[in-house]
Formats: C-alpha cells, sequence, structure tokens
C-alpha cells in the first residue's frame, strides 16, 4: 500500500473492510453484514470515488483475509478476486479429469509447499498434478462453499455433498475434510447419480450365482447380506438386487449413510446423527411404513443387526451389508453380534462375498506364462496367465474392474449347522459340500479367461492358505 493510500487503510481496519477493485473513479469493498452506514461515509472520504459495497458473513471475511496472506508471501500484490479464479477453474477441471478417468476419488492434499492432487482410478491412486501457483487454502476454500461447509472451521472436520453441472450434466459428490500437517485435506467421492447398468445382469456374476442371487432376491421373505471390505463394490450389488425388486406393488424402504444412488420409487432416507437420527431410529420407524423390502445401508452393531433379523422373520426382505472377508466368517461375525443361533439360521438366505479386481486391458492383453504351482485342490493343471503392456487405449495395461464372488445360499444342513452354533471350520467344509467357491478360485478363473492377473488377484484377495 503506498503513502496516499495509507488514510484508506486504517479507514478499512476500522471497518473491517477489504478492498476488492481500487481505481480512479471507483473502490469495491467487502464489509460485514452488520457494518454502519458511517463506514461507508468514511470510505467515500478516504477514496474520494464512488463505493461499490459487498456485504460478506463473518467467516467469509476471515478465510479472504488469511487467503490473502498466504498470497502476499509470493505476489506483490494481494488477488483482487476474494476467490482467485484460478481456483475455481483448478476444482472444475480437476472434477472434468475425475470424471473423464473413471475416478472414484480425488485427494487434495496439502504438502510443505504445494498442493497435491490424486485420483483413485481402478481401486488405485495415481498423482494427477501438484500445484504451486494456486493457494491451498483458495481450493480447499472453493470445495468447502460447493459442500455447504463451515468455511471458518479449520480445525475439525467436516462432511458435505454437492451437485454440480459439468458438461452440461449434473454431477454428484461427496466431500469430507481433514486437518493435516500442512492445512485441510479434502477427499471428494464421485456418487454415480442415476441408475445406469444396474440390471443384475450387469454385475458379472456367473450363471449359476446370478441364479441363487435372483431366488433369494424372490423370497416374500429373509436376510439377505453382502459382504466384503471398503471399495469392494457391496453397494453396486445392493442397489441392483433392490432395483430388481423396484416395481409398484412393492413398498421398498431404504436407511443410507448417505444415499450413494437416487433410485426413483424407493423410499430412501439418510440418517443424521447430528439430529438423532441414527441406523436405529429408521429402521425402527420403516417397520411402521408398512415395507415389503429394506434395504440398510450397514449392519454396524449388535443392535442393529438385531432389528434386522428380526425384520427378516416377521415377513419383510431385508438386504444389507457387513465388513467381513468371507461368507463363512459373516455367520461367526453374526454370532459374535450377540445373534443366537435359532434366530440367524432360520432369517439367513443369502450371503455374498465380494471383491473388485482390475481388469485386463482388451486391447494390449496377451498370453503370457503357465503357471502350475497352483494346488490341484484349487486348479487341476497348469494355469495360463495374461499380460498388458500399456497402450493408449489404458496407458497401464488395466482398464476397469470386475466383481469376484463368494455366493453361499443358507440351505437345510447350513441351517441347522447355524442354529446349533456350529464352528467356523464345520461351517466351512458344509459350504464347500455345497459347491461354493472360494474367491480366490473365483480369482483363478478370472485369471484363465484374461481378465486379471495373478498378481492382482493375490494383491486384492491374497494367497490361498489352504
Amino acid at each position: 500500500m503506498t503513502e496516499q493510500h495509507s488514510p484508506l487503510q486504517a479507514i478499512c481496519q476500522r471497518y473491517q473492510a477489504i478492498i476488492l477493485e481500487h481505481s480512479a473513479q471507483q473502490l469495491k469493498v467487502a464489509l460485514p453484514e452488520n457494518a454502519s452506514p458511517q463506514s461507508i461515509e468514511a470510505l467515500r472520504f478516504a477514496s474520494q470515488c464512488h463505493v461499490d459495497v459487498e456485504y460478506w458473513p463473518q467467516a467469509r471475511l476471515e478465510q479472504y483475509s488469511d487467503e490473502r496472506s498466504d498470497a502476499d508471501q509470493t505476489h506483490p500484490h494481494p488477488p483482487d478476486d476474494p476467490l482467485p479464479g484460478s481456483a475455481i477453474e483448478l476444482v472444475n477441471q480437476t472434477l472434468l479429469t475425475a470424471l473423464q478417468r473413471r475416478a472414484s476419488d480425488i485427494h487434495f492434499e496439502p504438502q510443505a509447499h504445494c498442493l497435491r492432487i490424486r485420483l483413485r482410478i481402478d481401486g488405485v491412486l495415481q498423482t494427477l498434478h501438484s500445484r504451486c501457483e494456486v493457494p491451498r487454502a483458495s481450493v480447499i476454500a472453493r470445495l468447502k462453499i460447493l459442500g455447504n461447509l463451515d468455511i471458518a472451521e479449520k480445525r475439525m472436520p467436516q462432511d458435505g455433498q454437492f451437485t454440480l453441472a459439468l458438461n452440461g450434466k449434473n454431477e454428484s459428490f461427496r466431500l469430507a475434510t481433514l486437518p493435516t500437517r500442512f492445512g485441510e485435506k479434502a477427499v471428494i467421492r464421485l456418487l454415480q447419480s442415476n441408475a445406469q447398468s444396474m440390471a443384475l445382469d450387469a454385475l458379472g456374476m456367473s450363471a449359476a450365482a446370478l441364479k441363487q442371487y435372483r431366488a433369494a432376491l424372490a423370497r416374500p421373505q429373509g436376510l439377505i447380506l453382502v459382504t466384503g471390505p471398503t471399495g469392494s463394490g457391496k453397494t453396486f450389488t445392493l442397489y441392483s438386487g433392490l432395483s430388481a425388486l423396484n416395481d409398484p406393488g412393492k413398498n421398498l424402504s431404504s436407511v443410507e449413510d448417505p444415499i450413494e444412488i437416487p433410485l426413483p420409487g424407493v423410499n430412501q432416507t439418510q440418517i443424521n446423527t447430528k439430529a438423532g437420527l441414527d441406523f436405529h431410529r429408521v429402521l425402527r420407524a420403516l417397520l411402521r411404513q408398512d415395507p415389503d423390502v429394506i434395504m440398510l445401508g450397514e449392519i454396524r452393531d449388535s443392535e442393529t443387526a438385531e432389528i434386522a433379523v428380526k425384520a427378516a422373520q416377521t415377513g419383510h426382505l431385508v438386504l444389507s451389508t457387513l465388513h467381513t472377508n468371507s461368507a463363512t466368517e459373516t455367520l461367526t461375525r453374526l454370532s459374535q453380534m450377540a445373534i443366537p443361533g435359532y434366530l440367524l439360521g432360520s432369517a439367513l438366505k443369502l450371503v455374498i462375498a465380494q471383491r473388485l479386481v482390475r481388469r485386463l486391458c482388451p486391447h494390449c492383453r496377451y498370453r503370457s506364462d503357465a503357471v502350475a504351482h497352483i494346488p490341484a485342490s484349487l486348479w487341476p493343471g497348469t494355469l495360463q496367465t495374461w499380460r498388458a503392456t500399456g497402450c493408449d487405449h489404458c496407458f497401464s495395461g488395466y482398464y476397469g474392474r470386475l466383481a469376484l464372488f463368494e455366493v453361499l445360499p443358507i440351505n437345510g444342513k447350513l441351517q441347522n449347522a447355524i442354529a446349533a452354533n456350529a464352528r467356523a471350520e464345520t461351517l466351512a467344509d458344509l459350504a464347500k459340500q455345497q459347491g461354493m467357491n472360494a474367491l480366490f478360485v473365483e480369482g483363478l478363473h478370472a485369471i484363465s479367461r484374461g481378465d486379471t492377473t495373478l498378481e492382482e488377484v493375490n494383491r486384492i484377495v491374497g494367497t490361498h492358505d489352504g
């Protein structure tokens, strides 16, 4: 600020005014929403020109002051824009790139001197670029504004959602922030805004597994569980089942955190823990809504598990997810949640365990070595493996992902074993006897077809231990 501007600067400090633009004819400032009329007169007198005023919330004033302080360290003059256009352009371009590259998540990570941006594509994080010319705080502030978060709160994690028009289409995103050493980190999850390709046939199940899933969905009551770690595609499998059941003759209701995919015709409720609207409360309320089908986003504790099992026994078809590693482990996990075996055995109809592995690019894949170290009990003879070099279509040798499914229908023998609280080994033996393929074996079939690699199956499923 030059010497002739010092009186104006003093007035701005006194009234918490921020100069946005200043020319010989006009002064544009931002003032607090409760600014007094005297402040405008003082600014007009000090600047000797027309004063154009914007009224900002206190949080926005503080945020802009912080951003200008950061920018002053590298720029001789503060930016004219309260939120630099470069930050808005960077966010929009990153979102577009993520959509074009089929990313599931975007990571905005503040480093010591720059902002690193990474995309999770086909389950693997890839660095997009590191930007040092755009103030990190400006980018995070832009994301917070989109997600309707408190831009002044930097010490606590925050969550939000937003929809943005990109290339003429509304796209939905979920935003989560977290304080880190060099500032706030933000992760954006790209949500599917419509129900495209949600037919059961599009899941990629084998004909036998798909037949078992359809049979369970056709039941008037019972519990269907889809299991696996975070990011294994459980939600999509669940939504596909719900979509197959969706017709005007049934009342379908769901409780989710958050609503991942809007489904017309389904009564979807998103929990709100701050307002006291948790899974237990919504699930109890749904039972009084005359439901035919209930989808529960996740069974997280004993109380939720108990309500779901009882609902499945009283004339409702219940679909839900659980974080377990295999179909048989699901049976023991529910018993650990204090669900009596006799209740679980009669309620449970089907368990699906699944993983997502990267799919080899069909344009550049080629046959590789045949391996013979797979135990004969898992794969008789040699296993044909495949590779991919990477091409203009895929860049990495992989393009997209496919699901591996472990499908376990609960037949009479299993039901009796569950009711008798049988050991995990006994349940696993019964599952094998009725022809269930383990996830690793399903992975071997995918390798033989040329859909993926042995390294990828080992990375996601793990080597088979017996």
